[in-house]
């Protein structure tokens, strides 16, 4: 038998299930027949705290949870209830995507049993194997983060049974777009199965965004009817054209949240070892959710591991976004960058050259950790996207921050080479668009009183906020955007960015657009700004031909010079002038120039090929010399 826990194992006489559960006094194998008649089967304890059957006569396709009886405690960490109807945490397939329910976060003894409200469990065969095969992404690359729903709702091209699945990301019109973009990897927003927080329902909204998962390894089916073979034909279509694919993993929390949260998984089986608490046992919440996962307890370590394997072997993907990265690497005393489950992911024979990409920051104690995930990783830096936009915003003394932010950002990443991720929206704020439109956050439709989402974007609205006919403004606007993307696709190092800014995409203000799950939240492809679209496609062609550009080495005085307009090297009171608004890269080895004009008024830059004149705002790339 298995040494551990993990997903059903199908054998001769019918499957295997082993379920970790040290507390508990009792433990049954739920099984569900086609009318959703229940049969339990009591499970064997072993003295290590795993329960396990051998249950005859299971085939593939048939569907189960878990029941588990022992102490009722919440506030010392115990959480059983036979009434609360579980989902194995290593399920690898759900009959029905998660839908709350009040009933489902009943006190024991106040409930009814949860099994007509649950999800239930399906037993799976493995796929075949797939053959081992080198990431499609590396550092230096464009990543495209997209929602698997929103991007495709509204594309005109996508079949309407198709759209809001992953199927649709292999449509030849979504892949050429991605094609024209010169697209290294698609990051997916979450597409495990996820469960709505319990404040949306009386407000008539929906978690859309989906992090708020139940389980790491099942996919959520409104996004993947078509289950698990449906992400690794899309992953496949995908690398077929060159593309890799990123799962954004939440590791942080699960959705049953704080204590007046739904018991549906770890929390009826395991809540002491599954989430981190206090001394005087209360759940810790260092994500703002209302709770936290123990990534470093061993056995959230294995099923953290065992659900990255899982993604890899059986859909190919090329790597992982991790939300709230410093929960992985959080210990009692703090984040450490060699906490355990750090560690085993870079020695890990199937996970060792994934792409790790950290989100480097939550809300917890010492919270902050940009640039110390180490060898192996890159990270999300937000202080590429903080300069950057108020660089283009026009505060003063910005001049450096830019320099350094092209650059790769060598004050955080002072190794030899850089880890950036540089980017300039996500979809956590404003978008690109919305950034040059609205001063203000504009939530009201989240019906929170607009008092969520980031209050401080340094975002700016061209004298008009929200919605302008006037073409003076829809012009700065425009010139403010492909500004923006000139300096990210001239960045040193990694670049991210998020689906639809490349064409103007708004979403109305709302920079917290979470619970959208409408127009506010899906791209509107019929809305393109075909000439902010050619720009992007033009950049993106001028990256793929400039591998000083993709390059991950930090720059140094003997590879590039930084000049004034006049073509003659930036003095330190040039540097340090507040007022300062233009500058000149070039790369001494090709010749490449990229000439920043952040004044209001045109400037002619003087350069040794030729001298370039460029408008007010905006950018010039002069092509080196190959």
């Amino acid at each position: 038998m298995s040494d551990g826990p993990g997903s059903p194992q199908l054998t001769t006489a019918g499957a295997r299930f082993a379920v970790r559960a040290p507390d508990a006094r009792a433990l049954w194998l739920c099984l569900f027949d086609a009318d959703d008649r229940e049969t339990r089967l009591p499970m064997a304890r072993d003295a290590d705290g795993l329960w396990r059957i051998d249950a005859p006569d299971v085939r593939a396709g048939a569907r189960y949870g878990l029941r588990a009886d022992g102490p009722y405690d919440p506030a010392a960490g115990y959480w059983f209830d036979p009434d609360k109807l579980l989902l194995d945490p290593y399920a690898t397939a759900i009959d029905r995507p998660f839908a709350y329910h009040p009933m489902l976060a009943a006190p024991r003894g106040e409930g009814q049993d949860t099994a007509p409200l649950m999800p239930k469990g399906v037993v799976e065969a493995p796929l075949p194997p797939l053959p081992p095969e080198q990431p499609r992404f590396a550092p230096g690359g464009l990543i495209y983060e997209l929602h698997v729903r929103g991007f495709t709702m509204l594309h005109p091209d996508v079949p309407p049974a198709q759209r809001g699945t992953i199927a649709a990301l292999a449509h030849p019109a979504v892949i050429a777009h991605l094609k024209a973009l010169h697209v290294s990897a698609v990051e997916l927003m979450p597409v495990n199965a996820w469960i709505d927080e319990r404040h949306l329902g009386p407000l008539g909204l929906s978690n859309y965004w989906g992090y708020n998962p139940v389980n790491w390894f099942a996919l959520d089916p409104r996004l993947a009817p078509g289950g698990l073979a449906e992400l690794r034909e899309t992953v496949a279509a995908l690398h077929r054209a060159g593309i890799g694919v990123i799962l954004d993993m939440v590791y942080n929390h699960d959705g049953e949240s704080d204590r007046e949260g739904p018991t549906l998984s770890l929390r009826g089986l395991d809540a002491r070892g599954a989430f981190r608490h206090a001394d005087d046992g209360r759940l810790i919440n260092d994500t703002g959710t209302g709770n936290s996962i123990a990534c470093n307890a061993p056995d959230m370590r294995r099923l953290i591991l065992a659900s990255l394997r899982h993604f890899v072997r059986q859909a190919g993907v090329d790597g992982f976004r991790f939300d709230l990265g410093p929960a992985l690497g959080r210990m009692a005393e703090g984040f450490d960058p060699d906490a355990p489950l750090l560690r085993d992911m870079r020695a890990d024979p199937i996970l060792a050259d994934r792409v790790m990409i950290a989100e480097p920051w939550d809300i917890g104690p010492g919270g902050y950790q940009l640039g110390r995930f180490g060898d192996g990783w890159i990270e999300w830096n937000d202080r590429y996207r903080d300069d950057m936009r108020r660089f283009w915003r026009g505060d003063p003394a910005m001049l450096g921050a830019l320099a350094t932010r092209i650059a790769g950002s060598s004050d955080i990443f002072r190794e030899r080479r850089t880890r950036t991720v540089n980017f300039l929206a996500a979809h956590d704020g404003f978008t690109l668009a919305d950034l040059t439109a609205y001063a203000q956050r504009h939530n009201d439709a989240n019906g929170e009183q607009n008092r969520d989402g980031h209050g401080e974007n340094f975002s700016w609205n061209n004298g008009v906020e929200g919605p302008s006919r006037d073409p003076a403004i829809q012009s700065a606007r425009r010139r403010d955007i492909m500004a923006l993307l000139a300096t990210l696709f001239c960045s040193r190092g990694t670049i991210m960015l998020t689906a639809g800014d490349e064409f103007g995409r708004s979403q109305q203000g709302n920079n917290n657009a979470y619970a959208q799950d409408n127009a506010i939240g899906w791209i509107d492809w019929a809305a393109r700004d075909p000439v902010l679209e050619a720009h992007a496609f033009a950049l993106a062609a001028l990256r793929a031909d400039a591998p000083e550009l993709r390059d991950t080495a930090l720059l140094t005085d003997a590879d590039v010079a930084w000049l004034d307009e006049a073509g003659e090297a930036l003095t330190i009171a040039q540097w340090e002038d507040p007022g300062r608004r233009r500058l000149v890269l070039r790369y001494r080895a090709s010749g490449l120039a990229i000439c920043v004009n952040g004044a209001d008024e045109a400037c002619r830059f003087r350069l040794p090929e030729a001298d370039v004149t460029v408008p007010g705002r905006s950018v010039a790339i002069s092509p080196p010399a190959r």
